[in-house]
């Protein structure tokens, strides 16, 4: 367990907290207030013995001097957007470029390294929040944004976005977090079995920015529709060679609504390993597959070494440059509208 009095210090006059949930039956998430990130989650396997089961590192300094989006609140828009810009309501932004030529997380200071402010804790749950001024990174609107982190008592954590803008905006976030089902430092995941509750997908161009194109996963090795060991279709040259995979998903959706126009969370992934099976469930459209493919030499907090493909990313989001693309899901929000989407992380 990462000690708290390693995470003491300030950013911007802003001090960093450390904040322990629990469950009863023993499941444990570490949540720093620093890029809302994920610092540890203790999980059960099947015989309720707990582990650690996402990447990361045991002090403050290593987080602040390391930067790897490790489990961290992405903003305020996660992936890319091409060549960093967008046109919304006749006028053109231009965002840093940051990926190659895109943009990338939410530009050169995102949501990842904001100090957030804690506006309410239980035994279970922690509830944070973020001011995103206007023309912070260049994005329209001030943008008010909510996390809440909570362990449920069915083994879950369960994230809840929540966001309200002044002008319009775009919006798209996600959670970074990277898990190994082993525990973190326990090799890599080619042993991890996955499958995705996707019938289609969308393809990308040499920058790795969506084409517009929204086509079938059947017949390419996109199709995780059944589950698939993550060693059998990693090294497809499909995929970045050498690397791994790195792409969107176009979730199945139905049209439900919980009340007060909140939607539903449904089965968009499940992931095994280490005597752990993990179901991500989500109201977001895309999710995103990424297997650590740049993640290098970092030495964990248990001290083992991370290397490419040693832990694997399910990111519920946006799709990519939606921005961009009006026959994708709008990833506008405008005054009035509240933004709100749920990502739940269950072991069963």
């Amino acid at each position: 367990m990462v000690q708290e009095e390693t995470f003491t210090g300030l950013r911007k006059g802003r001090r960093i907290r450390l904040f322990t949930l629990r469950n009863p039956q023993g499941m444990t998430v570490q949540i720093t207030n620093y890029g809302a990130k994920i610092v540890s989650l203790y999980a059960p396997d099947k015989e309720g013995r707990l582990a650690d089961v996402v990447l990361g590192f045991g002090t403050l300094p290593e987080w602040q001097n390391q930067e790897t989006y490790f489990n961290a609140v992405i903003g305020r828009y996660a992936n890319r957007i091409k060549d960093g810009r967008f046109t919304l309501d006749g006028t053109n932004y231009q965002l840093a470029v940051n990926n190659g030529t895109n943009h990338l997380h939410g530009g050169t200071s995102g949501f990842n390294e904001q100090v957030w402010e804690t506006v309410g804790q239980t035994k279970h749950s922690v509830s944070l929040h973020y001011r995103s001024q206007d023309g912070e990174e260049n994005y329209p609107g001030t943008l008010d944004v909510y996390v809440t982190y909570n362990v449920t008592q069915d083994n879950a954590l369960e994230i809840i976005y929540e966001a309200k803008t002044d002008k319009p905006t775009i919006v798209g976030f996600t959670n970074h977090a990277y898990f190994n089902l082993k525990g973190e430092g326990e090799g890599d995941v080619r042993d991890h079995v996955l499958q995705v509750m996707a019938d289609r997908y969308t393809p990308f161009d040499d920058t790795a920015c969506p084409t517009g194109e929204i086509v079938p996963v059947e017949g390419t090795p996109m199709d995780f529709r059944e589950p698939v060991r993550i060693g059998d279709r990693i090294d497809d040259p499909f995929f970045a060679p050498g690397r791994g995979i790195d792409n969107n998903f176009v979730l199945r959706k139905t049209d439900h609504e919980e009340g007060g126009n909140r939607k539903l969370a449904e089965l968009a992934a499940v992931v095994s390993a280490g005597g752990r099976t993990m179901e991500v469930w989500t109201t977001m459209p895309g999710l995103q597959v990424y297997t650590g493919n740049w993640v290098e030499r970092h030495t964990g907090k248990s001290g083992r070494l991370y290397d490419v493909q040693t832990a694997v990313c399910l990111e519920a989001q946006n799709f990519p440059d939606s921005p961009n693309h009006p026959e994708f899901p709008s990833p506008v929000l405008r005054p009035g509208e509240v933004y709100c989407e749920q990502c739940i992380y269950k072991f069963v």
